[in-house]
């Protein structure tokens, strides 16, 4: 059996999952996230806790077993806890605002780049910060994880002197400069 997949899911108190077929909707304290899942797996929802099985031991199904277990464990994560990305911005210039909702980033290009969050999905700029970190907070992994990748595609790190948007978990590795004649 899948190692992942075989792992029963605890559903919190707060935390409602609802399934009819292949179509699951968990609805939790921050929001309600709904997702179609193959119709090979099976989800049941049994004393607390969300139990995925499959039919047969074909790699295919081995596959879906453990990718389907995962997701629901994001899925029920993300309606309870949810999830948070840190990006933070290093160079002369470079910062962040807010702009009611939207984030306006000055990141050396001839205008600002305003990003319009999507639905379940804010952004945050600490005043202590001074325009330096942007948090990216919601309740579903993909998409924060997507957003945050685009708002790092804008000035992503450079190797020389270390500018640009990163992740606050991720290091750069540096390159020396020219080296001067001797």
């Amino acid at each position: 059996m899948s190692r992942i997949g075989k792992k029963p899911i605890p559903v919190p108190a707060k935390v409602q999952v609802e399934v009819k077929k292949n179509e699951v909707t968990v609805k939790g304290p921050k929001g309600e996230l709904t997702d179609t899942f193959n119709p090979d797996m099976s989800v049941k929802v049994e004393d607390g806790n969300i139990i995925i099985e499959r039919p047969t031991d074909l790699q295919h199904h081995k596959a879906l077993h453990g990718l389907t277990r995962a997701l629901l464990a994001n899925m029920v994560t993300g309606v309870s806890e949810g999830f948070q990305k840190t990006l933070l911005i290093t160079g002369v210039g470079y910062q962040a605002q807010m702009q009611g909702k939207n984030l306006s980033l000055k990141l050396g290009h001839s205008h600002d780049v305003i990003i319009e969050p999507p639905e379940n999905v804010s952004f945050d700029v600490p005043k202590e910060s001074r325009g330096q970190t942007v948090i990216v907070d919601g309740i579903d992994k993909q998409v924060v994880g997507q957003i945050a990748a685009n708002i790092r595609g804008w000035r992503p790190p450079e190797p020389y002197k270390g500018k640009g948007v990163r992740y606050s978990d991720e290091t750069i590795i540096r390159k020396a400069g020219k080296a001067g004649k001797k």
